[in-house]
């Protein structure tokens, strides 16, 4: 199984990168996993809809020039579905047995997902309705799966 992340934007706090160092150190026993970021469109103040519908277009499209036809795709959205950390660790893990190797997540930048995006993607997944970076959300993400691993393996982790 590889495990791929889509980011948008680029990571500059050291606490965050010092953090998902260790879960991606962690994560080497269970799974190939790949990070990749990608840059952001610059956002004017009080931007327009009209505005925030291009910048998000421009970087929907290199989400999707990164994702491949065989991926399971997993999109950060809002309105996604909500998982307890046992589920999700079993969602992943059936999602190998129908016969997926690759999964990938996908975190928008800050004004989220293109529709193009969140179509693509095999499942919406949410965190909860509360806000937070979608830099904060790389590490909380990575985390996740890391305890998904741990839970699949009857680890103490979890408790």
């Amino acid at each position: 199984m590889k495990i791929k992340m889509i980011t948008v934007g680029k990571l500059k706090e050291k606490y965050l990168k010092e953090g998902i160092a260790e879960y991606s150190k962690r994560l080497t026993r269970f799974t190939k996993l790949e990070i990749v970021e990608l840059a952001d469109e610059k956002t004017p103040d009080q931007a327009s809809d009209a505005e925030n519908q291009k910048i998000l277009e421009k970087e929907a499209d290199r989400i999707l020039s990164k994702i491949g036809e065989r991926e399971f795709v997993i999109a950060l959205a809002i309105e996604g579905k909500q998982f307890p950390s046992e589920l999700f660790a079993k969602m992943l893990q059936e999602t190998t047995v129908k016969g997926f190797s690759d999964i990938t997540f996908v975190i928008g930048g800050s004004l989220g997902l293109a529709p193009s995006v969140k179509q693509r993607a095999n499942l919406l997944m949410s965190f909860g309705q509360f806000t937070l970076p979608h830099q904060l959300m790389r590490l909380v993400l990575i985390e996740q799966i890391y305890r998904a691993f741990m839970i699949q393996q009857g680890s103490p982790y979890h408790k």
